[in-house]
C-alpha cells in the first residue's frame, strides 16, 4: 500500500469475480460514463464482456481505476494518468523524467502550439485531424489547459476570422459545432460532487450563444461545484421555478448582447423571490460590469479563474465542508498558467457563437 492508499498493482490478483460498470461505480466513484471515455480515449480499463456483451471489470481493474483517482487528485491531467496507471507508477513513486509540460511556461506554450494547430485543422476542414490534435494536447495538459489556453483560443480566432470576412459563416458554424461537442464530451465525462454547493447555470431569455457558459460549468465542476446547465434562451420564470425545486445555492446567467439584456429586464422579477446569489456574466457584462449591480445581481468577473474564484467566495459553506471550497486546489497544480487566465473566456468568446 503506498501513501494514495491504493493497493499495489498485479494482473496475477484474483479475478475471478467480476464487476458490472454500476457495480465500479458504487464502490469507486467514478461515473459509468466516465468508464467509457477512458476506456475509447486512453484504452484503459479494459473490462471483459459478458455474453450479453456488458462490460465486466475484475477486481484489478478496480485497483487500477482506484490508482487512476489518485493520479487525477494529485492534479496529473487525465491523459499522464492514465498513462502512468497503466505502466504500473502509483502516486508518491518516482515517475518517469519524460513528464511534459509541467511548467506554467511550457504549458502556455504547449497550448499556444496545439490551439494554432486546430485553429488551423478547423479551418481546412479537417476534423479527424482537429480531433487528434485535442487527444494529444489532452495527453499532456489538465482539463482548465486544453479548455482554456487550446479549445478558447482558437474560438476565438474562428470569430475575428469570421468578423473580417476571411471565412464562411458555414465554416464558423462548423467549427462551433465541433467545438461543442467536444466540450459536451468533456462535461459528460466529469463526476460531479456530491457534496459541493448547487449552482444553476443558464443563458439568460434570447441568448442562444452557449460555448463560453459551458466552458465555465465545466471549470466550475471541476473544483467541486454541482452546477445543473439549462442551456440557451431560459426564460427567468422557469429558471426560478427550477432553481427551487433542486434547492440551489445559488444561479449563474450569461448574456452577450442587448436582445438578452432586454429581455432579462423584463423578466427580472419572475427571480425577486429567490432569494440567492444572482451571478452575471458574459460579453456585455465585460463590457458594461456595472449593469449586474443595475439588475440586482453580482457580477461574476472577466474571465473563468476569476469567475471560478468569486462565485466559490460567495457560495462557501453552503455545501458540505467536502465539497467545492475544499476541492478548489483539487486541479490548481495544472491549471491554466496566469499569463494566460487573463484571455480566457469568462462566459463570453469572441466568435458568431457569441455574436451572430
Amino acid at each position: 500500500m503506498n501513501d494514495s492508499g491504493a493497493p499495489p498493482l498485479s494482473p496475477e490478483q484474483d479475478s475471478t469475480a467480476m464487476f458490472t460498470a454500476s457495480e465500479v461505480s458504487a464502490r469507486t466513484g467514478v461515473l459509468a460514463v466516465t468508464l467509457r471515455q477512458w476506456e475509447r480515449r486512453y484504452g484503459f480499463p479494459s473490462p471483459a464482456r459478458s455474453e450479453s456483451g456488458y462490460r465486466l471489470y475484475s477486481p484489478y481493474d478496480l485497483a487500477r481505476i482506484e490508482v487512476m483517482q489518485a493520479f487525477l487528485r494529485d492534479g496529473v491531467p487525465a491523459g499522464r494518468a492514465a498513462e502512468l496507471t497503466v505502466r504500473g507508477f502509483l502516486p508518491g513513486e518516482g515517475q518517469p523524467t519524460d513528464n511534459p509540460s509541467t511548467s506554467p511556461a511550457e504549458r502556455e506554450r504547449a497550448g499556444e502550439a496545439w490551439s494554432g494547430a486546430l485553429l488551423r485543422a478547423l479551418m481546412t476542414p479537417d476534423m479527424a485531424g482537429a480531433s487528434r490534435i485535442l487527444a494529444e494536447a489532452q495527453l499532456h495538459l489538465s482539463v482548465e489547459d486544453v479548455l482554456l489556453g487550446v479549445m478558447a483560443p482558437a474560438l476565438v480566432n474562428v470569430g475575428e476570422l469570421w468578423a473580417r470576412g476571411e471565412i464562411t459563416i458555414a465554416h464558423e458554424h462548423h467549427a462551433s459545432a465541433f467545438l461543442r461537442s467536444r466540450i459536451t464530451a468533456l462535461l459528460d465525462s466529469e463526476a460531479e460532487s456530491s457534496t459541493g454547493p448547487l449552482l444553476v447555470a443558464a443563458c439568460a431569455p434570447g441568448e442562444q450563444h452557449e460555448l463560453g457558459l459551458m466552458m465555465l460549468v465545466l471549470v466550475l465542476r471541476r473544483r467541486g461545484v454541482r452546477v445543473t446547465y439549462l442551456g440557451a434562451n431560459t426564460p427567468l420564470g422557469d429558471l426560478a421555478i427550477f432553481a427551487r425545486q433542486v434547492g440551489a445555492h445559488g444561479v449563474l446567467l450569461a448574456m452577450n448582447g442587448d436582445w438578452a439584456l432586454d429581455a432579462t429586464r423584463g423578466q427580472w422579477p419572475d427571480l425577486n423571490d429567490l432569494d440567492l446569489p444572482l451571478f452575471l456574466g458574459g460579453g456585455l457584462l465585460n463590457a458594461r460590469p456595472e449593469l449586474a449591480q443595475t439588475l440586482g445581481g453580482i457580477y461574476a468577473g472577466p474571465d473563468a479563474a476569476q469567475a471560478t474564484q468569486i462565485i466559490l467566495a460567495r457560495l462557501s459553506g453552503t455545501g458540505s465542508k467536502a465539497g467545492a471550497v475544499s476541492e478548489a486546489s483539487r486541479v490548481s497544480g495544472s491549471a491554466t498558467p496566469p499569463a494566460k487566465q487573463a484571455a480566457a473566456p469568462h462566459i463570453q468568446t469572441n466568435t458568431t457563437e457569441e455574436q451572430a
